[in-house]
């Protein structure tokens, strides 16, 4: 289903009739919400509705929302269908008005940067532009395409899994075959794995639908690593409801994902990433700064974080070491807990 949604960031009619009027000027203008500022259209084209895309597009919205601009955002979801994302990139690509396009994941990325070739396209979400042939590089942007990568530290990630189960020797990886973001992650697991003395076990799907069936293959495994795939992650419960059944610990490569059930991550927080790629977009709209001079980003240090759901842990049957969870975010029924038992020492 495609979700049209238009949205205004102009705090009042006034400030709407006083852009109107000054056609456009910023003289004098007022903080926020556009009073006074110029006038922008952008459109947001997100691959898949699951929460680490929705809250980058959150984060986006919001900066806009911030801005010092009148800023008119339309969005539209392809929800994983070829056709439709192929049509909403189309459409956007043959709008004049529009001053930024926005891909959410790198297949959206892809379409757009092949139907779209005079709007400037800012993407995030998008693990590998190199390798998804968007960038020549990580320094150089592409004509008129630029943006914020999401790439994980693979390595780092499977360390947290060693780190909480101390024995693992077999670590399982479901991953989509279709999306090169995800097998840029499975190749840097493997190149990682031989370091860290582990062996990595890979499944293989190529939609939602398969996903229970792939990990239903997996075989003697200690472990299970969810990286940032848009497939997987859109079927996670899937992924949760077997690690709990099996008593075989699930880990994620992002923060969303450990909030909907699974262990643990060292991993992005996606609005914070969504906030990144709309202050870059929000600089290329209104000339601070050209595509052509903007590389690349990766994330600010400020979007990564450790985050753990000890519910989660409980119920798959490992315990998260105290020099770890100190000073994580911790989500979970069990972070309540902690807290009221935290306030009745104070009070004592």
């Amino acid at each position: 289903m495609n979700m049209n949604t238009l949205l205004k960031t102009s705090a009042t009619a006034a400030a709407l009739g006083l852009l109107l009027t000054a056609c456009g000027s910023d003289e004098g203008g007022a903080e926020g919400n556009g009073e006074g500022g110029e006038s922008y259209s952008v459109a947001i084209a997100q691959y898949v509705a699951h929460p680490s895309l929705d809250a980058t597009a959150q984060g986006m919205k919001d900066v806009f929302e911030e801005a010092d601009a009148d800023i008119e955002v339309e969005e539209q979801n392809a929800q994983a269908d070829q056709a439709t994302m192929n049509n909403i990139v189309g459409t956007y690509g043959s709008d004049d008005n529009l001053d930024a396009v926005l891909p959410i994941a790198t297949p959206v990325a892809i379409a757009a940067a092949t139907s779209i070739t005079e709007t400037p396209i800012i993407f995030s979400a998008v693990t590998d532009p190199v390798d998804a042939g968007l960038v020549p590089d990580w320094e150089t942007p592409g004509e008129n395409i630029t943006g914020v990568s999401d790439m994980n530290p693979v390595e780092d990630q499977l360390q947290l899994i060693l780190d909480v189960v101390e024995d693992a020797e077999v670590i399982g990886i479901p991953y989509s075959s279709a999306e090169s973001n995800s097998v840029v992650q499975v190749d840097a697991a493997n190149e990682a794995a031989d370091a860290l003395g582990v062996e990595i076990q890979e499944v293989a799907v190529t939609n939602t639908s398969e996903v229970a069936q792939g990990v239903d293959s997996f075989s003697d495994i200690d472990a299970i690593y969810v990286p940032t795939d848009n497939t997987v992650v859109s079927g996670l419960e899937t992924v949760i409801s077997y690690g709990v059944d099996n008593q075989i610990p699930v880990f994620a490569a992002e923060s969303d994902s450990v909030e909907r059930g699974t262990v643990g991550t060292y991993g992005l927080n996606y609005y914070e990433h969504g906030r990144q790629a709309g202050e870059m977009a929000l600089s290329v709209m209104t000339g601070e700064a050209e595509v052509a001079d903007t590389p690349t980003a990766l994330a600010d240090d400020a979007a990564m974080e450790y985050t753990f759901n000890l519910d989660a842990a409980e119920q798959m049957g490992v315990e998260i070491p105290e020099d770890l969870s100190a000073d994580a975010n911790i989500v979970g029924e069990d972070e309540a807990a902690e807290e009221g038992d935290a306030d009745e020492e104070t009070s004592e």
